[in-house]
């Protein structure tokens, strides 16, 4: 006949073996849910207490973010090289295996934005940690956005900062500002100007009176660029987005969206969306709403990558969306 104190500590283990088994459920239904199958040997309710709470609150976050590309959730802030075939006068090296480039004639590739030299089955391992230097800066429009940002080392291509700044200084309450263009000779002169002297650029009221013609240099940068504000890899993600109704889900959507933008499109775009939001501040003065600039800049910034004229087409309408939503909701999005 089993003593007293056995009978008491066999009814204090009760409640502890019923409590393992339902934390042994429980393991076994979150096993379940992210696709793992337990052995006859358990691991121990210590180990599996810190997955259980790590695993229960990113569940909802994995099954929203299931449809999209393992790739697509990293932002792409590294800058790629730009490697050209290239005749090297002179002995040269690889600044990846260290070996002697060998031929007299293409013996290798040189990243024209910083200048470095490979092998052309070397330049397929380099590292995406080009860093672009003034002198390899030709010209400021029609350059690549990230490349302009390295350069300088600069948050935001300094057109946009510049171009912004004049404009708020003195144009905000203009009639039809950026519905209205500038004399084309005058943009180009602006242009050229930013292409020769950079920073050192005169675009202030004394140069040009006339505001138009510096909204008009800004569009124009915003056009040029190889590849848009709203990069071709994000463009479809921006486009499902505008086509949702429900605002909640529509702005989750945007947020996603936003994320996939290398680092440098999205300060720019961050940049100028709250400077179009100031505009719409102004409205009763300038007449435009964030749907008149959404017309504007739809085009603008995003540009559809290798599709059907057709269905650029009918994508139009989105863009203007788009750029609508971003201005509407720039504190909550950006």
């Amino acid at each position: 006949m089993p003593s007293r104190e056995s009978y008491n500590v066999q009814k204090k283990e009760k409640p502890l073996v019923e409590k393992a088994k339902q934390e042994a459920s429980q393991e076994d239904i979150l096993a379940t849910a992210l696709g793992m199958r337990m052995g006859p040997q358990k691991t121990s309710a210590t180990f599996w207490q810190p997955i259980k709470i790590l695993a229960c609150s990113q569940l909802s976050s994995l099954v929203r973010r299931a449809t999209l590309r393992d790739g697509d959730w990293t932002p792409k802030s590294e800058k790629v090289h730009n490697f050209k075939v290239h005749n090297f006068r002179g002995p040269h090296w690889c600044e990846h295996c260290a070996r002697f480039m060998w031929g007299l004639m293409a013996q290798g590739v040189k990243c024209t934005d910083c200048g470095l030299n490979f092998h052309k089955e070397c330049s397929a391992l380099a590292a995406n940690d080009c860093k672009p230097n003034l002198r390899s800066i030709r010209k400021v429009y029609s350059c690549d956005l990230t490349t302009l940002v390295k350069a300088y080392n600069t948050a935001r291509p300094m057109v946009v900062d510049m171009c912004i700044r004049e404009i708020e200084s003195r144009g905000l309450k203009s009639e039809g500002l950026y519905r209205i263009s500038g004399f084309s000779d005058s943009v180009e002169e602006v242009k050229t100007g930013f292409d020769k002297d950079g920073e050192k650029t005169d675009i202030s009221v004394k140069a040009y009176e006339d505001i138009n013609i510096i909204t008009s240099a800004l569009k124009l940068y915003l056009r040029d660029l190889p590849v848009p504000v709203i990069s071709y890899d994000s463009y479809p993600r921006f486009i499902e987005a505008a086509k949702l109704t429900e605002p909640e889900k529509k702005l989750e959507a945007f947020r996603e969206a936003l994320a996939l933008l290398p680092l440098s499109h999205r300060e720019t775009l961050k940049y100028l969306m709250a400077h179009l939001k100031r505009v719409t501040q102004n409205e009763k003065f300038n007449l435009m709403s964030a749907e008149n600039l959404g017309i504007v800049f739809g085009p603008t910034l995003m540009r559809a990558p290798d599709q059907d004229a057709i269905t650029a087409l009918n994508d139009v309408r989105y863009q203007r969306q788009v750029v609508e939503v971003l201005i509407k909701n720039e504190e909550v999005l950006f």
